[in-house]
């Protein structure tokens, strides 16, 4: 399948977990891709990875942090200098933090979460969203969370940054709506990427996918997500296929967030 032939994704978060796997699998669907990240080597392993996978793809990568405006401007600059248009954006970076009660949470820990997990998000839709408006049409995929549409406990700043993620894209949705912008968002529970690695290793230093089994114990599906299933979803949510779906926000978590 095919769905993407030379259409352009930008992809946050993209050296890493969810924005790796979603590059590879909408290379695989030939999209053409802007690869964002903090992290130079992380980027560098995903186009290894595209690459391999899907031979040819074109692809621009762009280090920045963002929650920095300057950086989010410059990689949308650099995506329209190379390929002239922005038909998909995955919004996908983002930090969990640490794990404390709410009184033991740090102002300068919040603060730091919600820079790049709601601020980020932010920036983004706001440079974003023009170009797609002015071409007369887009695909956007926040990444909120389970936590954004739940309490999960320990986790201030994370919860508060991915439930104002919910809030953005519904809030944008209904905006951009009427120029052929479609704005949805998922919300992943406990998938296993190296930010989740990170979380369990705060439960069990010594052994984190112990600590994951024990987690997932709790979930009707038994077990922890993989990558490459949130990327399956994010996939259709940017593709044509998705053309009246707008303002949901899309639980991929094995039916966690529904269990009482």
């Amino acid at each position: 399948m095919h769905r993407y032939n030379d259409r352009t994704v930008i992809i946050t978060g993209a050296g890493s977990g969810l924005g790796r796997a979603a590059a590879v699998r909408l290379a695989a669907e030939g999209a053409v891709l802007s690869l964002v990240d903090r992290s130079e080597e992380g980027l560098v392993r995903t186009r290894e990875a595209v690459e391999t996978a899907s031979p040819g793809t074109r692809i621009v990568s762009t280090t920045a942090d963002v929650s920095r405006q300057p950086d989010v401007a410059r990689y949308v600059e650099s995506t329209l200098e190379a390929f002239s248009r922005v038909d998909g954006f995955f919004n996908n970076a983002g930090i969990e933090g640490t794990q404390n009660l709410t009184e033991d949470y740090t102002e300068e820990e919040f603060q730091r979460v919600l820079d790049v997990n709601l601020t980020g998000v932010f920036l983004g839709l706001e440079a974003v969203l023009p170009v797609m408006r002015k071409q007369g049409g887009g695909y956007v995929v926040n990444s909120a969370s389970v936590g954004g549409i739940r309490g999960i406990g320990r986790q201030s700043g994370y919860a508060a940054a991915k439930h104002g993620v919910v809030g953005l894209t519904r809030n944008s949705a209904v905006e951009y709506g009427q120029w052929g912008v479609r704005v949805n968002a998922i919300a992943p529970g406990a998938t296993w990427t190296p930010m989740v690695e990170a979380s369990m290793r705060q439960l069990d230093p010594e052994d984190p996918r112990a600590a994951a089994v024990q987690f997932a114990q709790g979930n009707p599906a038994g077990r922890f997500g993989e990558p490459e299933e949130v990327a399956a979803v994010v996939a259709f949510l940017l593709s044509e296929d998705a053309s009246y779906v707008n303002a949901a926000v899309i639980p991929i978590d094995g039916g966690q967030s529904a269990k009482y």
